[in-house]
């Protein structure tokens, strides 16, 4: 069971994921580090502090937990490769963001695929959302789970959004990447990558007519403030994966392994929770301020945006793989 026992250091180094090496028993003195890109007041946020109260409480003390949020540690641009460097053990990384290493991890933002954040969940949990995890491993990282952020809605400063002719000749913020590109040229827009931090700015000043997120990105940053209209729509999704790496992993033993594991599920838990919350929250907030007419599509509605990109659902189910996009559509 201890194989690797062998070939671990014994020695307790400070600051290092792999400290204690792979002790045949007990549960090794080890450093762990999270890092993520986002703030304080986030379920990603509340999720890592989580998995650091149970891991250490669990462990007794004998593994320390340093979480970074604001990538305050690593940013977008280089926590993947100092996550396979094993710099840092667990990182939370927009799935956007991993879409070069693996074509699946398309699936937050294939239109309409999943209508409620149980659904996605259950995705991710299940072994079609775990084959993705898993084709990872070629690059030494460990898939472990899916934590949320949830459906996006579309706001806009031009008119209310009811079908797809209404997108022509907007020009919409998105996160970036092909599928999403494809997904509103299919519906006559224009797409635009601009950082989050500079979106408020873009849109009061006009750069762009309007953007999609999550209820709880939308009232946080006031886009309300700038935009005159909302509508609640949920085609597509912000979801981040928690990952850590075969270097860390393959150095604890049996024991120490469960600890840590039993940390991830709690602060997988607590982080779905609180997503929800959050973006329950903040949609009563976006009613209670009044600033932008809100707007929900119908069932009707949204079959008639579903027929409009099913040239996009066609092409990206072939890069994604028919047999997943089935697999996710069952939940």
């Amino acid at each position: 069971m201890f194989a690797l026992a062998a070939c671990g250091n014994s020695e307790k180094t400070e600051g290092s994921s792999s400290g204690g090496g792979a002790e045949s028993d007990g549960i090794q003195e080890i450093t762990i580090k999270i890092s993520h890109v986002v703030a304080e007041n986030t379920p990603k946020h509340q999720g890592a502090l989580k998995m650091k109260e149970v891991i250490e409480e669990e462990s007794g003390g004998k593994i320390k937990v340093q979480v970074y949020p604001n990538s305050s540690l690593f940013g977008d641009k280089d926590e993947y490769q100092n996550l396979v460097a094993d710099n840092v053990q667990f990182i939370l990384p927009d799935m956007s963001k991993l879409v070069g290493n693996d074509p699946g991890f398309n699936i937050p933002a294939m239109p309409f695929l999943f209508e409620t954040d149980e659904a996605a969940n259950a995705f991710w949990d299940g072994e079609k959302g775990k084959e993705i995890f898993q084709r990872l491993e070629k690059d030494g990282v460990l898939g472990q789970a899916m934590w949320p952020n949830g459906a996006k809605h579309m706001t806009n400063d031009k008119k209310p959004i009811t079908k797809p002719e209404d997108l022509k000749g907007m020009k919409i913020r998105t996160q970036g990447g092909q599928l999403l590109e494809a997904l509103y040229d299919e519906l006559g827009a224009g797409s635009a990558s601009i950082p989050f931090g500079e979106l408020y700015t873009a849109l009061q000043q006009g750069t762009v007519d309007g953007q999609e997120n999550t209820f709880s990105n939308i009232e946080s940053k006031k886009f309300d403030e700038v935009q005159k209209y909302m509508t609640i729509m949920g085609h597509t999704r912000v979801d981040y994966a928690l990952l850590t790496n075969t270097k860390f992993w393959d150095s604890l033993n049996e024991e120490t392994k469960a600890v840590v594991q039993k940390g991830v599920d709690e602060g997988t838990k607590l982080a779905r929770e609180s997503a929800k919350q959050l973006n329950d929250d903040a949609l009563a907030k976006l009613k209670e301020n009044g600033q932008v007419e809100i707007n929900e599509l119908s069932d009707a509605e949204i079959e008639a945006f579903k027929k409009a990109l099913a040239p996009v659902y066609d092409e990206y189910a072939e890069v994604i793989g028919k047999d997943i996009i089935e697999d996710a559509e069952s939940k």
